[in-house]
């Protein structure tokens, strides 16, 4: 069973992978494609840890508190850069400088995160409340949008409400467009 920090980091490799690929490429076809894919991956990530995980370490780590929330507002900055992409085309003299700021952006979350958060999670939780957690947040991933929702509540219980809402009004959606 992977515990909730191994998993949070995994989905940080995966973005900063696609992050790399997209860095590389000047194609406005592939570039488009690329963000479509950390769209996806960002708004996932963004909703597990804004439903689980920041309401796990406020409960259990309250001098934590300033870092989820600072945590919490940079997810609702970057929701509000993910859902401006989620139509520009790539050929937009915008597009491609919204998606460096972005990317620095979320750079800088995840250092944050993985030097100053996690290290005092890792500290503050035992291995088997990590494991749980990463259980539901990987159960929770199956349930989450999978497009940015910046006008949805980023905080429980309404995200907790909204995220599956969200996800079925995609899926309805998509099946209609396509």
């Amino acid at each position: 069973m992977t515990d909730a920090l191994v998993l949070l980091k995994q989905d940080h490799k995966t973005v900063e992978q696609l992050f790399k690929k997209y860095e590389k490429t000047t194609a406005p076809k592939e570039r488009r494609r690329i963000v479509d894919s950390i769209i996806k991956e960002l708004s996932v990530h963004a909703a597990i840890e804004e439903q689980l995980f920041y309401p796990a370490v406020r409960k259990a780590l309250p001098d934590l508190d300033g870092d989820v929330l600072e945590g919490i507002e940079e997810h609702h900055v970057l929701k509000w850069t993910l859902d401006e992409l989620l139509d520009l085309p790539p050929e937009d003299e915008r597009f491609h400088p919204k998606v460096t700021v972005l990317i620095e952006m979320v750079r800088h979350h995840v250092e944050e995160e993985e030097t100053e958060m996690f290290p005092q999670v890792r500290e503050g939780l035992s291995r088997k409340p990590l494991q749980e957690l990463g259980a539901a947040l990987e159960k929770a991933k199956s349930k989450a949008p999978t497009k940015p929702h910046p006008r949805s509540p980023d905080t429980p219980p309404g995200n907790r409400v909204a995220g599956p809402v969200a996800k079925v009004i995609e899926l309805v959606g998509d099946k209609v467009k396509g």
